[in-house]
Formats: structure tokens, C-alpha cells, sequence
């Protein structure tokens, strides 16, 4: 969601990779799937952290689910999230979308268990964030 992706408060010490517009975005999508997994990969070469954005339908994105695989994999630390209360252009929000981290188990427990969630409104995200961030890669022993 751009309201997050350029508040200004993920500094480049945090932010390795530059944000896909949907041209790019559709251009790697044209090489199936395998070009979409690879290029996953190689957007989590020398990440510690994975935040991923929680909206209605992201429990339900096979990609999203296949980001927090492979970063669960390399160690990285997780973090999400919810992005339904923030307004878009028209002034309007949306309704909270299930937990993605309920996709994964570790043991008897749910990945959501042990990934911190944040409402990027009402837990004041632009503020904290960067907090959360340093959580996070605490938690993955990064």
C-alpha cells in the first residue's frame, strides 16, 4: 500500500530494495511462475526482516504465502501489518483480512503465534515502525 510503502520512515538503512510498480510488477508476472518464485528469492538475498501488509485478501495470495515460506526458511524475522484502516483516495477503508501467518504451523501452534501484528493506524505504524522492524529481527536473532 503506497500510504505505508512511502511515509518516509523506513530509512535506507532499512530498506534494501526499492518498491515494484504494477508495470514491473506485471512484466515479471509474464514469465509464470517459476520467474515470480525466483524473483521472490532474489528480492530476500540480504533481508533480515519480512513485513508484509495485511489487507482483505492477502491470506488468500499464494505469492504472499510463498514470501513468508522462503522467509521463515532463510530466518528472517516476520512482522505484519493491517493496512484495512487506512483510507484510499475516496476516504474509504476496508474490511480486516484474516492473519496469512495462520496459513503456516510450528508444532501444535499457528505462525501468527509467534509473528507480532500491528494495525498501522490505530498502533500509529508512521511512529513506530521502525520499532517494530528492530523487534522483529531481534525475535529472528538477526
Amino acid at each position: 500500500m503506497a500510504q505505508v510503502r512511502n511515509c518516509n520512515v523506513v530509512t535506507k538503512s532499512y530498506q534494501k530494495n526499492e518498491f515494484l510498480d504494477k508495470a514491473q510488477w506485471e512484466t515479471i508476472k509474464r514469465g509464470g511462475d517459476a520467474a515470480i518464485k525466483r524473483w521472490i528469492n532474489a528480492q530476500l538475498n540480504g533481508t533480515s526482516v519480512t513485513i508484509v501488509l495485511i489487507g482483505a485478501e492477502t491470506y488468500r495470495r499464494p505469492y504472499v504465502n510463498y514470501e513468508i515460506k522462503q522467509s521463515f526458511i532463510r530466518g528472517n524475522g516476520l512482522l505484519g501489518i493491517y493496512i484495512h484502516n487506512v483510507k484510499n483516495q475516496f476516504g474509504l477503508t476496508d474490511r480486516q483480512g484474516l492473519n496469512p501467518f495462520d496459513n503456516f504451523r510450528l508444532g501444535r501452534k499457528n505462525l501468527s503465534a509467534y509473528v507480532e501484528t500491528y494495525d498501522w493506524v490505530y498502533d500509529f505504524g508512521r511512529n513506530n515502525i521502525q520499532t517494530w522492524i528492530e523487534r522483529a529481527a531481534i525475535r529472528a536473532g538477526r
